[in-house]
């Protein structure tokens, strides 16, 4: 995969944004601690509907490289069939038959990534960050690339937004996974670098504005599922 030519140096941008790497934690803890709080209710109520609609538990839990290359198990609520990972590919693909019927609406609100909570509260994850790849992807990236693992992975971040129906983007590709590989992932990694370079309490109060905003779009536009 091949990089771009504005070589950041993460190691020296985050020297420069020791203080808004403190403030950019406590916003995380006081903002996981109060959603886990304030969304139990939703969280209890996706819980019960991903038991009543197919067997298997109510999280799906993934192993994803975080910060300093550790590896951590990522929460998510789960939206396919059992043991999906050992009968199809690591990346979803448009209409991938292993979703279940709750799971299609669950995927649509993002509302599979709100256990992630609990990932940040713990400080495996930020609010706001690269998103986790899982590890058979971080053996592909480059030493400049391998940068983005100097700071803690997120929730959503520049390329969660601009890639928010990449599902729909790969179903259009013969070979979705090689497109993943060779030219989505390279055009997120560009997007995570951005995001090092505007480290900030402001910005990640944006982005999270901003992401709440593209997922609600099509619930205004009354598009159908």
């Amino acid at each position: 995969m091949q990089s771009s030519k504005k070589k950041l140096n993460v190691q020296d941008e985050l020297s420069k944004k020791a203080l808004s790497l403190v403030v950019k934690r406590i916003f995380d803890i006081l903002i996981s601690f109060t959603g886990l709080i304030l969304l139990s209710p939703i969280l209890l109520l996706v819980g019960i509907c991903i038991k009543l609609d197919s067997k298997g538990p109510v999280f799906f839990k993934q192993k994803r490289v975080g910060k300093n290359k550790d590896v951590f198990e990522i929460y998510k609520f789960r939206t396919m069939v059992t043991n999906a990972e050992k009968i199809g590919k690591q990346i979803t693909v448009g209409n991938d038959k292993r979703i279940t019927n709750i799971g299609i609406l669950i995927r649509k609100y993002k509302l599979d990534e709100l256990p992630q909570l609990i990932n940040v509260l713990i400080g495996e994850m930020s609010l706001v960050g690269p998103r986790p790849e899982v590890p058979i992807y971080v053996e592909l990236y480059d030493e400049y690339q391998a940068q983005i693992l100097l700071v803690r992975p997120g929730i959503t971040d520049y390329a969660s937004i601009e890639f928010r129906n990449e599902n729909d983007i790969l179903a259009k590709s013969i070979n979705p996974e090689e497109v993943y590989i060779e030219k989505i992932m390279p055009m997120k990694i560009e997007l995570n670098m951005k995001y090092i370079r505007n480290i900030s309490l402001p910005e990640d109060i944006k982005l999270v504005v901003n992401t709440v905003i593209s997922i609600l779009k099509p619930l205004f536009k009354g598009e159908k599922f």
